[in-house]
């Protein structure tokens, strides 16, 4: 089952079941992932949606550490509760043993030979990760290894 068709499936639990928090984000992700495809005129994969997922996530992480530094615990709440059901449509995470293993594979099959590489080293570590780690602290982790490398 396609990811989209997913969404709806749940879409519809969720109306039937009478869960209008969980309703309101699965009609925010449907919304963000319509709103794509009329601008771009496509229809998007799972890949995409995923990708469109990722965006959404990362905006609920900024305004979640801005509620919080600001002391509102009550929209910050209304995040991690929006985290937490775009999570459940994301892939699992990958655990750091096996990022660990997708960068050092990485840095070998392209012979990186310290900093100047990192490009090389993103670009064949992104698509294996897509969706399971948070690129963010993915791009820390392979510079301090090309660093010690180089």
């Amino acid at each position: 089952m396609s990811l989209k068709q997913r969404l709806t499936d749940d879409m519809k639990a969720a109306m039937k079941s009478g869960e209008k928090d969980r309703l309101g984000v699965i009609r925010l992700i449907n919304a963000a992932i319509k709103q794509r495809e009329v601008d771009e005129r496509i229809v998007l994969d799972d890949s995409q949606v995923i990708a469109a997922l990722e965006k959404m996530l990362k905006q609920r992480k900024d305004s979640l550490n801005q509620y919080e530094a600001a002391g509102r615990e009550d929209l910050a709440g209304i995040e991690r509760y929006e985290m937490t059901v775009l999570q459940d449509y994301l892939p699992a995470q990958l655990g750091a043993e096996e990022i660990d293993a997708i960068i050092d594979a990485s840095i070998a099959e392209v012979g990186a030979s310290g900093p100047k590489d990192m490009g090389k080293v993103i670009a064949l570590v992104r698509p294996q990760v897509a969706g399971r780690a948070d690129m963010g602290s993915l791009s820390e982790l392979v510079k301090r290894k090309l660093a010690s490398l180089g």
